[in-house]
């Protein structure tokens, strides 16, 4: 039998904190899609410290809507067992529920802000399918996640680098590397919504682009899956929930041109300039200096509609 080490989970220690490289993996996806998003937003025009601030909201709501999708279709378990629902470090956690928490932090966050949210929604995507696609590889490193029984020849006709091969072997068996199917086609994704936003689209439509693109991914990736949650006997529920985001997608595409409610595009900034106008005005009323930083106010706004 091949006797085969597993790549270490724990990346290092520190006194009596462990650090594992999943933490480490999730975190760099994190940082660089804020790192992304910020710098989007200074280009039309945005106060890039507005993506800070939905990062610091949307993280942890993300992650307690995720155990909380989790625990629903799980919810036989759970219900005997109610002490585990917040044993969230014991695992599971579903990223379609923590998409859903992310979106309905958005939400309320840009009506909280007075900014659109579909041009929010827009700068996000990249970021978003950039921080799945990285954050894949730490299922990598926790052997999870992975899809049904292969062979060795069949991972190596792949090509694949033995790292990859050794850490598909799980208990005596090599399994489909779907991590990196879907981290593959999450950069293949980011690629094209880069793409996209360069194309200048109608606002809110590189947002719904990268939702169906994601969800074609996932519904195919899903199922090769031995993990998966399921909703009957041979139904999972990720390709269920996939399939209703691209039909919603394409719904709310179709839906915004017909009525006119995707006139502006990803560039134009005058809601932004709204916004700013909005927020310098309340601290010019604050500060009782009215006269002059009306004029300072009319001259940002003025260089900001020659921008492009």
């Amino acid at each position: 039998m091949q006797s085969i080490q597993p790549l270490d989970r724990v990346a290092f220690e520190i006194g009596p904190f462990t650090v594992y490289w999943y933490g480490l993996i999730i975190g760099m996806g994190l940082f660089l899609g804020w790192l992304l998003a910020t710098r989007e937003a200074e280009k039309v025009k945005l106060d890039r410290e507005i993506f800070t601030d939905l990062l610091f909201w949307a993280v942890p709501i993300s992650i307690i809507s995720a155990r909380i999708y989790y625990v629903l279709f799980k919810w036989e378990y759970y219900s005997e067992n109610p002490g585990k629902i917040i044993a969230i470090w014991e695992g599971g956690i579903a990223i379609h529920g923590a998409l859903i928490g992310a979106v309905l932090t958005a939400v309320i966050f840009a009506k909280k802000k007075g900014v659109s949210f579909w041009k929010l929604a827009d700068i996000a995507a990249p970021s978003l399918i950039l921080g799945q696609a990285i954050g894949r590889w730490g299922n990598f490193m926790n052997q999870e996640a992975h899809g049904t029984e292969v062979t060795r020849q069949f991972l190596e006709n792949l090509n694949l680098p033995n790292f990859i091969i050794n850490q598909m072997y799980i208990d005596g068996t090599y399994y489909h590397p779907t991590f990196l199917y879907e981290s593959i086609w999450n950069l293949a994704g980011f690629l094209a919504l880069l793409l996209i936003r360069r194309m200048n689209p109608r606002r809110g439509e590189v947002f719904l682009y990268y939702i169906i693109w994601y969800s074609i991914g996932r519904f195919f990736v899903e199922g090769l899956r031995t993990d998966s949650l399921m909703l009957t006997e041979n139904l999972r529920i990720a390709q269920v929930l996939s399939l209703t985001l691209i039909t919603l997608a394409i719904l709310i595409l179709w839906f915004r041109r017909w009525k006119g409610l995707a006139g502006q595009k990803y560039t134009d900034a005058s809601q932004f300039i709204n916004f700013n106008k909005t927020v310098l005005m309340k601290k010019c009323n604050h500060y009782l200096i009215t006269s002059g930083c009306r004029e300072t106010l009319g001259s940002l706004l003025y260089f900001s509609n020659s921008f492009t």
